[in-house]
């Protein structure tokens, strides 16, 4: 039963999650791309404040300054501000595909950061994913979108987030965390702020989105933690592929997306390439 909760509250993150990108593109229609950071960044940190004080617990924490913290917040920044970029700029589906290579980013930056050992079928798993994210951008060719190199940096830039939080203190609460990515929002919209457009008052759409993209963004990282503490890592874990398929469904029918054969075989390739990953990743660390 813990497996199954796990699953399905992965699969209620990767929808929240899917959700965020659509509200955030459409209020970018109306807003810059820094403006919206430093709105749905605010709203966040309210929220997981008002989390930590309800559990007795302070606003900072000096493991804050820590420099895995420092370096989370650095990768944190960047992936925020990339990926947002990206999805304002570029389709919602190629965004969101490219996007699902983090994990194989992480197993390979396991091996040069933590000295992981990675088997040869990884490896070709690894590689076979980082096709998958060239036959989604397509290089050279007509249908090549520059913009598109934000996702990639912005899959960079979560992996380097991810690996930081490997190394983060333990004592750290959900709620601190939370605060503390969130608060990086706020910082990559002030890096975005003075080279986009003009700073603009809401309208109530567009606030609308706001609103829904910190509320539904709050459950998706909710859902995340809890269903990485239920059940087996290796039966829960690859449902998070499940959030190109929420992100493809979303940008057909709000955004009268069309994504081409190249796009779904390179989403293909790596789902598959990355839940291969994680499922060797999973049983090697059950065999040691």
């Amino acid at each position: 039963m813990d497996t199954l909760r796990g699953s399905l509250l992965m699969v209620l993150a990767m929808a929240a999650f899917a959700l965020e990108d659509m509200f955030i593109k459409s209020a970018a229609q109306s807003l810059p791309v820094g403006q919206i950071l430093i709105l749905f960044g605010a709203g966040g940190m309210v929220i997981f404040a008002l989390m930590a004080r309800a559990q007795g617990e302070p606003l900072w924490n000096p493991v804050f300054c820590t420099r895995a913290l420092l370096l989370r917040s650095v990768a944190e920044v960047a992936g925020r501000l990339c990926f947002t970029l990206a999805i304002a700029l570029t389709p919602l589906s190629s965004a969101s595909a490219i996007l699902q290579a983090t994990p194989l980013v992480v197993s390979a930056g396991a091996v040069v950061f933590f000295k992981e050992h990675v088997g040869l079928r990884r490896w070709i798993a690894i590689a076979a994913g980082f096709v998958g994210v060239l036959m989604i951008l397509r290089p050279g060719a007509s249908g090549f979108e520059l913009a598109s190199l934000f996702a990639v940096a912005g899959t960079l830039g979560f992996a380097g987030r991810d690996l930081a939080t490997r190394a983060a203190p333990k004592g750290l609460s959900n709620a601190h965390l939370g605060l503390a990515g969130f608060a990086m929002l706020i910082v990559a919209g002030a890096v975005a702020l003075p080279f986009g457009g003009p700073v603009a008052l809401p309208d109530l759409a567009t606030s609308v989105d706001l609103v829904a993209a910190t509320l539904v963004g709050v459950v998706a990282y909710h859902a995340l933690t809890g269903a990485m503490r239920l059940g087996e890592i290796s039966v829960v874990a690859p449902f998070r592929y499940t959030r190109l398929i929420f992100a493809m469904i979303l940008g057909v029918v709000v955004f009268n997306e069309s994504p081409d054969a190249w796009t779904l075989a390179g989403s293909a390739v790596i789902v598959i390439s990355g839940a291969f990953t994680l499922l060797r990743s999973n049983r090697t660390a059950r065999a040691s």
